[in-house]
């Protein structure tokens, strides 16, 4: 009888596990390769600099707010590069339109604060790798149990260790960029 029971828990167990949502992030904007449209419009690069849509379902319960950003983790400065910083976009949020990041739109939801990304300016800085290698840009929303108490200046460390106190779950996805 006790076998039985065992059984019957890893069974239901399963059985919630495979019918479990997954926070899964989309962008209609990328297939895997950054475009003129998202490449930077400085540094010797000459793109459009608009951000990607992008969107996000099956929330976590318990969500209070998300966050985005977009990390370079191959940018030669021996701790990557910070091109997006995005918070507090409200929990009934789930996607944000192409070019949000660009503030003088005023496209984001007017809740969220852009804070400095490592170009030294609030918003959207698209890729701009040094000629030569392809880099990877880490896009990631964060399903968060609270909003953060920063404001616009701060920098991207300081938002990174709030994330971290704050994140429920988090999705992903890739884009990569050459020149």
């Amino acid at each position: 009888m006790r076998k039985i029971g065992t059984f019957l828990v890893m069974l239901m167990a399963i059985s919630s596990f495979s019918s479990a949502q997954n926070f899964t992030l989309k962008s209609k904007d990328l297939g895997g390769q950054a475009s003129q449209k998202e490449f930077f419009n400085s540094f010797g690069c000459t793109g459009q600099n608009i951000s990607p849509q992008l969107s996000w379902t099956d929330v976590p319960k318990g969500t209070q707010s998300f966050a985005i950003t977009i990390y370079d983790k191959d940018a030669p400065t021996g701790s990557g590069w910070w091109h997006w910083v995005v918070f507090n976009i409200p929990a009934n949020v789930t996607e944000l339109k192409a070019g949000a990041g660009d503030i003088s739109k005023g496209i984001a939801p007017k809740e969220c604060v852009q804070s400095i990304t490592d170009f030294g300016t609030q918003g959207y800085g698209g890729p701009c790798p040094p000629p030569g290698a392809p880099h990877e840009y880490l896009i990631t929303v964060y399903a968060l149990k609270s909003k953060l108490e920063l404001d616009k200046n701060a920098s991207p460390a300081m938002v990174g260790f709030n994330l971290s106190a704050n994140t429920i779950e988090k999705a992903s996805i890739v884009m990569y960029g050459q020149r």
